[in-house]
């Protein structure tokens, strides 16, 4: 059936088409960007509320009653528990419940919500990293604080899946003996405040970047999936990446990614990554005081 429009209408019908069509594709994806902007605003609100919720726990003190059936470090270590065996995002009051054979109900009247819950479970792996009253640090900084550093990252191995909460839990007892003993270590330093605030700074982003890296490696297995190789080796032969064209000549694909991912974490690695930190840190001081 003819409709009466003749090529040159057909093709500006088709353009006009075309040009409505994108005119909705762009719509959209600007009210999908909107969208996005509003969940992360939401979810930057929910955890700041996350970290206000958790302060209350600390200042209610341990659970009060004739017969309380567990105290907090008791439910810290189930909750822990669930979070190490079956990752962080298995953990909710209803699954803690069932860890202590509670009530969900009855697990609120310990902990009152889940910036409390959060707060409870970085607390207790903090708790791992500072040092008890019968410890002492030893009395030169560097010692001490890549004690601390070293310390840091064994529970971070022992429980990974806190390097996806860390920034958002609150200042609980441990975190903030933690801070205070990390102040300590400095002791011996001759710096003023904002110098050391500084350096504790980049040996927590160094100790936490270190396992990030670590943890990623490892999942790596030192094997690399066909796909990648073979999108890896495209990307290579196109010349824009010429050292890692001349790694791969010299050492061989497999050798290579290994070299560039499992064979960057041996076991004296992060000591000697962090004993460099620390001496450029020590050797800017000195530069900047002579």
């Amino acid at each position: 059936m003819s409709t009466g429009q003749g090529p040159e209408e057909r093709i500006e019908a088709a353009r006009a088409k075309q040009a409505a069509q994108r005119q909705a594709a762009q719509a959209r994806r600007a009210a999908a960007r909107a969208r996005q902007e509003q969940r992360r605003e939401q979810a930057r609100g929910a955890s700041t509320a996350g970290r206000e919720e958790g302060l209350g726990l600390w200042l209610r003190g341990e659970p009060q009653g004739r017969r309380p059936r567990w105290s907090r470090d008791q439910i810290a270590a189930a909750a822990v528990g669930i979070a190490d065996r079956e990752g962080f995002e298995a953990l909710t009051m209803r699954r803690l419940a069932a860890e202590l054979g509670a009530g969900t109900m009855t697990v609120y009247y310990y902990v009152h919500n889940k910036g409390e819950l959060l707060s409870l479970v970085m607390d207790a792996v903090m708790g791992e990293v500072a040092l008890s009253p019968d410890e002492e640090l030893p009395g030169d900084w560097k010692a001490a604080i890549s004690l601390i550093a070293r310390r840091t990252r064994d529970a971070i191995r022992r429980h990974p899946w806190v390097l996806g909460i860390g920034e958002d839990s609150p200042f609980g007892p441990n975190s903030l003996l933690h801070f205070d003993q990390s102040l300590g270590a400095l002791a011996s330093l001759d710096a003023p405040l904002a110098v050391k605030l500084d350096l504790l700074v980049a040996v927590d982003s160094f100790v936490f970047g270190y396992c990030l890296q670590e943890r990623g490696a490892a999942g790596a297995g030192g094997t690399i999936p066909h796909a990648v190789q073979d999108y890896l080796t495209e990307m290579v032969r196109t010349g824009a990446y010429p050292r890692l064209a001349a790694l791969v000549e010299e050492l061989g694909f497999k050798k290579a990614w290994r070299a560039l991912s499992e064979d960057l974490f041996d076991e004296g690695s992060f000591d000697r990554n962090l004993r460099r930190l620390l001496d450029g840190f020590e050797q800017s001081l000195g530069d900047a005081f002579s």
